[in-house]
């Protein structure tokens, strides 16, 4: 019996092989929820801030920065338009352009338009229309910049 090991030797024995692998620490899942939220925010990150689906004419205009002060205006391919995300009833636009607020410094905001490469531009020209006789002077017309030389 002398080489055999007493119960009590043999519990200690587990206990320090237990402790040894809770020593350990287990990053598998840091990496995991740390890859999900990179792929969140990448894919929030290049998300347009209007979501108005809108297939853009293409341009090879150089582009322009944004003013800070800026109201987005979405024709889609059906004509219907949307103030920001906001769909404007059929013949409530003078009314909701009136709407828009001033700036803090009194001027009104510069209006980005975005309209869909299928309109007729007859339909592009008079919502600029419109727009101006609201008093909108700066109107910015959004293009897909990603056309390639002739």
């Amino acid at each position: 019996m002398g080489g055999s090991l007493s119960p009590s030797s043999r519990g200690r024995g587990r206990r320090r092989s237990r402790r040894a692998a809770m020593a350990e620490i287990n990053v598998t899942p840091l990496v995991d929820v740390m890859l999900v939220l990179l792929i969140i925010f990448m894919v929030t990150v290049t998300l347009p801030a209007v979501g108005v689906p809108i297939e853009l004419p293409e341009s090879r205009a150089n582009p322009v920065e944004e003013a800070p002060t800026s109201v987005t205006v979405s024709i889609d391919g059906e004509g219907r338009i949307y103030i920001e995300n906001e769909a404007v009833p059929v013949g409530g636009f003078p009314e909701a352009l009136a709407a828009i607020g001033r700036g803090g410094d009194g001027e009104l905001p510069t209006l980005v338009l975005r309209g869909d490469r299928g309109l007729d531009y007859g339909r592009v020209m008079a919502v600029m229309g419109e727009m101006n006789r609201a008093g909108f002077t700066r109107i910015e017309l959004v293009t897909d910049g990603s056309v390639s030389p002739p």
